[in-house]
Protein backbone atom coordinates (compact mmCIF):
# COMPACT_ATOMS: atom_id res chain seq x y z
CA UNK A 1 0.00 0.00 0.00
CA UNK A 2 1.13 3.55 -1.28
CA UNK A 3 0.44 6.55 1.26
CA UNK A 4 0.48 10.36 -0.22
CA UNK A 5 -0.69 12.84 1.62
CA UNK A 6 -0.58 16.73 2.24
CA UNK A 7 -1.42 19.23 4.99
CA UNK A 8 -1.92 23.08 5.51
CA UNK A 9 -2.22 25.42 8.10
CA UNK A 10 -3.43 28.86 8.36
CA UNK A 11 -3.38 31.24 11.21
CA UNK A 12 -6.92 32.68 9.88
CA UNK A 13 -8.01 36.21 11.93
CA UNK A 14 -5.99 35.63 14.95
CA UNK A 15 -1.89 37.35 15.41
CA UNK A 16 -1.15 33.55 15.98
CA UNK A 17 -1.10 30.04 15.21
CA UNK A 18 -1.75 27.77 17.89
CA UNK A 19 -2.08 24.64 15.50
CA UNK A 20 0.85 21.87 14.93
CA UNK A 21 0.56 19.38 12.33
CA UNK A 22 3.31 17.30 11.29
CA UNK A 23 3.25 13.46 9.18
CA UNK A 24 5.18 10.55 7.00
CA UNK A 25 3.20 9.02 4.76
CA UNK A 26 6.61 6.47 4.46
CA UNK A 27 6.14 6.03 8.48
CA UNK A 28 1.84 6.19 8.32
CA UNK A 29 1.88 9.06 10.97
CA UNK A 30 -0.57 11.50 11.20
CA UNK A 31 -1.21 13.85 13.90
CA UNK A 32 -2.31 17.12 14.22
CA UNK A 33 -3.35 19.47 17.30
CA UNK A 34 -5.32 22.27 18.00
CA UNK A 35 -4.18 24.70 20.73
CA UNK A 36 -6.83 26.09 22.87
CA UNK A 37 -7.10 30.17 22.41
CA UNK A 38 -8.60 30.74 25.54
CA UNK A 39 -5.43 29.63 27.54
CA UNK A 40 -2.24 30.57 27.63
CA UNK A 41 0.48 29.04 25.21
CA UNK A 42 -2.03 26.84 22.96
CA UNK A 43 0.81 26.46 20.77
CA UNK A 44 3.20 25.05 23.16
CA UNK A 45 0.47 22.83 24.19
CA UNK A 46 -0.12 21.27 20.61
CA UNK A 47 3.58 21.17 19.99
CA UNK A 48 3.80 18.99 22.85
CA UNK A 49 1.27 16.57 21.89
CA UNK A 50 2.38 16.27 18.23
CA UNK A 51 6.08 15.39 19.26
CA UNK A 52 5.06 12.50 22.17
CA UNK A 53 2.66 11.58 19.50
CA UNK A 54 4.71 11.53 16.77
CA UNK A 55 7.73 9.91 18.35
CA UNK A 56 5.37 6.82 19.94
CA UNK A 57 4.09 6.35 16.19
CA UNK A 58 7.27 6.16 14.71
CA UNK A 59 7.95 2.87 14.41
CA UNK A 60 6.91 0.40 11.55
CA UNK A 61 3.82 -1.65 13.28
CA UNK A 62 0.57 0.31 14.30
CA UNK A 63 -0.41 -0.03 17.50
CA UNK A 64 -3.10 -1.31 19.19
CA UNK A 65 -6.03 0.89 20.25
CA UNK A 66 -5.18 0.71 23.92
CA UNK A 67 -1.44 1.54 22.86
CA UNK A 68 -2.45 4.48 21.31
CA UNK A 69 -4.62 5.53 24.06
CA UNK A 70 -1.58 5.25 26.07
CA UNK A 71 0.22 7.24 24.07
CA UNK A 72 -2.46 10.12 23.89
CA UNK A 73 -2.31 9.64 27.77
CA UNK A 74 1.38 10.09 28.15
CA UNK A 75 0.94 13.38 26.08
CA UNK A 76 -1.35 14.31 28.24
CA UNK A 77 1.30 13.76 31.45
CA UNK A 78 4.08 15.72 29.60
CA UNK A 79 1.96 18.36 29.10
CA UNK A 80 0.85 18.22 33.04
CA UNK A 81 4.45 18.49 33.39
CA UNK A 82 4.68 21.48 31.80
CA UNK A 83 2.36 23.51 33.10
CA UNK A 84 4.68 23.74 36.39
CA UNK A 85 6.46 26.40 33.99
CA UNK A 86 5.28 29.77 34.69
CA UNK A 87 3.06 31.45 31.87
CA UNK A 88 2.09 27.49 31.32
CA UNK A 89 -0.37 26.37 33.85
CA UNK A 90 -3.46 26.59 32.11
CA UNK A 91 -2.29 25.73 28.56
CA UNK A 92 -4.70 22.88 27.04
CA UNK A 93 -4.74 21.39 23.35
CA UNK A 94 -6.97 19.38 21.04
CA UNK A 95 -5.33 16.06 19.43
CA UNK A 96 -6.21 13.68 16.69
CA UNK A 97 -3.60 11.17 15.24
CA UNK A 98 -3.82 8.50 12.76
CA UNK A 99 -1.26 5.45 12.02
CA UNK A 100 -1.24 3.23 9.26
CA UNK A 101 0.74 0.31 8.90
CA UNK A 102 0.16 -2.56 6.38
CA UNK A 103 -3.50 -3.01 5.47
CA UNK A 104 -4.61 -1.40 9.07
CA UNK A 105 -5.19 2.05 10.35
CA UNK A 106 -6.17 3.10 14.06
CA UNK A 107 -6.69 6.42 15.49
CA UNK A 108 -7.67 8.32 18.09
CA UNK A 109 -8.75 11.98 19.05
CA UNK A 110 -9.48 13.98 22.11
CA UNK A 111 -11.42 17.44 21.80
CA UNK A 112 -13.03 18.33 18.57
CA UNK A 113 -10.42 17.84 16.57
CA UNK A 114 -11.92 15.37 13.74
CA UNK A 115 -10.87 12.35 11.63
CA UNK A 116 -13.12 11.67 8.56
CA UNK A 117 -12.67 8.57 6.84
CA UNK A 118 -13.80 8.11 3.30
CA UNK A 119 -14.36 4.55 1.57
CA UNK A 120 -15.12 4.44 -2.04
CA UNK A 121 -15.60 7.81 -2.34
CA UNK A 122 -18.30 7.99 0.24
CA UNK A 123 -18.11 8.68 4.23
CA UNK A 124 -17.61 5.75 6.36
CA UNK A 125 -16.97 7.44 9.84
CA UNK A 126 -15.81 9.96 11.44
CA UNK A 127 -15.06 11.07 15.45
CA UNK A 128 -17.21 12.36 17.86
CA UNK A 129 -16.76 15.61 19.06
CA UNK A 130 -16.11 16.23 22.84
CA UNK A 131 -17.85 19.31 23.68
CA UNK A 132 -20.95 20.35 25.22
CA UNK A 133 -22.69 20.70 21.42
CA UNK A 134 -21.79 17.19 20.40
CA UNK A 135 -23.06 16.02 23.47
CA UNK A 136 -26.56 17.75 22.88
CA UNK A 137 -26.72 16.33 19.82
CA UNK A 138 -26.35 13.17 20.85
CA UNK A 139 -29.01 13.44 23.36
CA UNK A 140 -30.91 14.74 20.50
CA UNK A 141 -31.38 18.12 21.23
CA UNK A 142 -30.15 19.67 18.50
CA UNK A 143 -29.58 18.50 14.64
CA UNK A 144 -26.54 17.38 13.40
CA UNK A 145 -26.73 20.68 11.19
CA UNK A 146 -26.87 22.94 14.62
CA UNK A 147 -23.39 21.44 15.68
CA UNK A 148 -21.93 23.50 13.34
CA UNK A 149 -23.30 26.97 14.66
CA UNK A 150 -24.30 26.29 18.14
CA UNK A 151 -23.30 28.26 20.99
CA UNK A 152 -21.77 26.03 23.30
CA UNK A 153 -19.55 24.27 20.18
CA UNK A 154 -16.45 26.07 21.81
CA UNK A 155 -16.82 24.50 25.44
CA UNK A 156 -14.39 20.97 25.25
CA UNK A 157 -15.24 17.93 27.41
CA UNK A 158 -11.48 16.56 27.20
CA UNK A 159 -8.78 17.90 26.08
CA UNK A 160 -4.77 17.08 26.84
CA UNK A 161 -3.46 19.52 29.66
CA UNK A 162 -6.42 18.30 31.78
CA UNK A 163 -7.37 15.19 34.25
CA UNK A 164 -9.24 12.85 33.36
CA UNK A 165 -7.71 12.21 30.11
CA UNK A 166 -10.51 10.46 28.18
CA UNK A 167 -9.34 9.84 24.26
CA UNK A 168 -11.67 7.47 22.19
CA UNK A 169 -9.92 5.43 19.53
CA UNK A 170 -11.29 3.37 16.72
CA UNK A 171 -9.53 0.95 13.73
CA UNK A 172 -10.27 -0.47 10.29
CA UNK A 173 -9.16 -2.16 7.85
CA UNK A 174 -7.10 0.22 4.77
CA UNK A 175 -8.37 -0.70 1.25
CA UNK A 176 -6.46 1.32 -2.00
CA UNK A 177 -8.96 4.20 -2.48
CA UNK A 178 -9.57 4.68 1.04
CA UNK A 179 -8.95 8.41 2.14
CA UNK A 180 -8.70 10.55 5.30
CA UNK A 181 -8.93 13.65 6.96
CA UNK A 182 -7.92 14.90 9.67
CA UNK A 183 -8.60 18.15 10.71
CA UNK A 184 -9.14 21.32 12.92
CA UNK A 185 -12.98 22.90 13.92
CA UNK A 186 -11.50 25.94 12.36
CA UNK A 187 -11.93 23.99 9.11
CA UNK A 188 -14.48 21.45 9.67
CA UNK A 189 -16.76 24.59 11.12
CA UNK A 190 -16.79 25.88 7.35
CA UNK A 191 -16.77 22.67 4.95
CA UNK A 192 -19.38 20.24 5.63
CA UNK A 193 -19.30 16.35 5.30
CA UNK A 194 -20.91 15.98 1.84
CA UNK A 195 -18.69 18.80 0.50
CA UNK A 196 -15.65 16.97 1.63
CA UNK A 197 -16.85 13.67 -0.31
CA UNK A 198 -17.95 15.89 -3.61
CA UNK A 199 -14.69 17.08 -3.82
CA UNK A 200 -12.33 14.13 -2.81
CA UNK A 201 -14.42 12.45 -5.86
CA UNK A 202 -12.67 15.00 -8.46
CA UNK A 203 -9.47 15.05 -6.31
CA UNK A 204 -6.53 13.24 -8.23
CA UNK A 205 -4.41 13.86 -5.41
CA UNK A 206 -4.57 14.92 -1.63
CA UNK A 207 -3.51 18.33 -2.68
CA UNK A 208 -6.16 18.65 -4.99
CA UNK A 209 -8.94 17.51 -2.67
CA UNK A 210 -7.48 20.14 0.37
CA UNK A 211 -7.56 22.99 -2.50
CA UNK A 212 -11.26 22.29 -3.46
CA UNK A 213 -12.09 22.39 0.19
CA UNK A 214 -9.88 25.24 1.02
CA UNK A 215 -11.57 27.28 -1.73
CA UNK A 216 -15.13 26.51 -0.02
CA UNK A 217 -13.67 27.47 3.59
CA UNK A 218 -12.47 30.81 2.44
CA UNK A 219 -15.40 32.36 0.29
CA UNK A 220 -17.27 31.55 4.13
CA UNK A 221 -15.45 32.50 7.15
CA UNK A 222 -15.25 35.66 8.72
CA UNK A 223 -12.23 37.84 9.30
CA UNK A 224 -11.53 36.94 13.01
CA UNK A 225 -11.49 33.18 12.13
CA UNK A 226 -10.04 30.78 14.18
CA UNK A 227 -6.71 29.13 12.93
CA UNK A 228 -7.50 26.41 10.75
CA UNK A 229 -5.14 23.05 9.49
CA UNK A 230 -6.26 19.76 7.68
CA UNK A 231 -4.03 16.63 6.52
CA UNK A 232 -5.29 14.56 3.88
CA UNK A 233 -4.20 11.02 2.71
CA UNK A 234 -4.79 8.86 0.11
CA UNK A 235 -4.21 5.12 0.20
CA UNK A 236 -3.20 3.48 -3.08
CA UNK A 237 -1.73 0.44 -4.94
CA UNK A 238 1.64 0.11 -5.37
CA UNK A 239 2.78 1.05 -8.72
Amino acid sequence: MKLRAYAYTNRGGRDHNEDSLRFSAEDGVFVLADGLGGHRCGEVASALAVDALCGGLAGPEAPDEEGLLALFRSANEEILRRQTQPGQEEMRTTAVALKIAGEMAVWAHIGDSRLYRFRGGELAEVTKDHSVTYRKYLGGEISYMDVYHDDDRGRLLRVLGKEPCRPEAGRAAVEPGDAFLLCSDGFWEFVYSEEMQADLCRAAAPEDWAESMLLRHIRRTPPENDNFSLITVFAEEEP
